[in-house]
């Protein structure tokens, strides 16, 4: 019996070591989220039932060599225990009920914070190598970087243009995978005036690292101001010069994480000075850049692959764009062209 209460009373002080040292520790970044809340909570559950496992098997091991050590003249084997039914039937039957308990906190977790509620805000998310691109449909307006109200549930339908991508603000604690064909959904109510990184939680190709962008946590007040602003923005966009709306274009479409529009290099052909030139296809073929090659390369971005890069155009530009928006990135990379020719004379 003295070796029983030995070992728990030496049990209980690891655990409570352990647990103590792992609470002081930020393991996780600032919540910035209502969802968040059950799930540090069910996060510092796991950790407590870290530190007692933890210290089950240290507590046993250390009782072991200091209690049970050789002693000075013992020359002989130890006792042999062959098994013992009770203690194999506890050790599976309590570690299999922990285990469906914390099952059952998951599912309730997870019900709890993607249960529906009044007065969401719908914003549509698209991913694409690599870019994000906002869509907020009642206002009839899109962006790069994701602005949202303070203390009000934003409803994410999340879609992909190309391969799966993953939505992840680690403040806001839940994440949710953007599919191609398919329209997955995310609730978040921020509860933090600040500004966090959007990252991509799923390896999606060459520049999966720099698949990044801004969230903006507003005010209401200053978020339906920034709405009232980006709709005058881009009623004067429609009908201001071809390079400004066609950069708006390219920066929404994600066109501008492959192509440059100064001539730097990067996954796919510069825009500066391309239209005119005669490229040099993977096939060997040569092909003059104009109006009809650009709006196949966009259509079809497989058939012609310019020497030195890779088939890495997503194929579904041709569904997703307009024939506006398509006639609109022809245009502006005619005048960037012009741009560069004025430039060198």
């Amino acid at each position: 019996m003295k070796h029983i209460i030995g070992v728990v009373g030496l049990i209980a002080v690891l655990t409570a070591v352990t647990a103590a040292g792992l609470s002081s520790i930020d393991l996780l970044p600032v919540r910035a989220s209502a969802e968040g809340l059950p799930i540090d909570w069910l996060f510092g559950l796991h950790l407590q039932v870290i530190a007692f496992l933890f210290a089950l098997i240290i507590g046993f091991m250390l009782y072991s060599i200091v209690v049970f050590r050789r002693k000075p003249g013992e020359n002989g084997d130890g006792d042999h225990i062959h098994g013992n039914s009770t203690l194999e039937i506890i050790w599976t039957v309590v570690p299999l009920g922990v285990v469906l308990y914390f099952g059952y906190l998951g599912t309730v977790t997870l019900s709890d914070i993607v249960s529906p509620v009044d007065n969401e805000m719908v914003i549509e998310v698209t991913g694409s190598q690599w870019a994000w691109r906002f869509d907020y449909p009642d206002a009839g307006v899109s962006s790069t970087a994701l602005n949202v109200p303070l203390g009000r549930t934003v409803l994410f339908k999340l879609t992909s243009n190309d391969v799966i991508h993953s939505f992840w603000v680690p403040e806001f604690r839940v994440k949710q995978d953007a599919v191609p064909g398919m329209t997955k959904t995310l609730r978040v109510t921020p509860t933090e005036l600040a500004t966090f990184k959007i990252r991509c939680a799923e390896l999606c190709g060459l520049d999966h690292a720099k698949m990044l962008a801004e969230v903006n946590v507003l005010t209401p007040t200053k978020f339906e101001h920034w709405l009232s602003d980006e709709q005058e923005a881009l009623a004067a966009a429609e009908s201001g010069p071809i390079l400004q709306r066609g950069s708006n274009l390219a920066e929404l479409q994600g066109c501008v994480a492959c192509h440059s529009v100064d001539g730097s290099k990067s996954n796919g052909p510069s825009w500066l000075g391309l239209y005119g030139r005669e490229e040099t296809l993977a096939d060997g073929s040569k092909v003059k850049v104009d109006e009809a090659y650009i709006r196949h390369s966009i259509i079809n971005p497989g058939d012609q692959i310019v020497e030195g890069f890779n088939n890495i155009m997503p194929p579904t530009f041709g569904k997703t764009l307009t024939e506006d928006e398509i006639e609109t990135l022809i245009a502006y990379i005619k005048a960037l062209s012009n741009r560069d020719d004025q430039a060198s004379q």
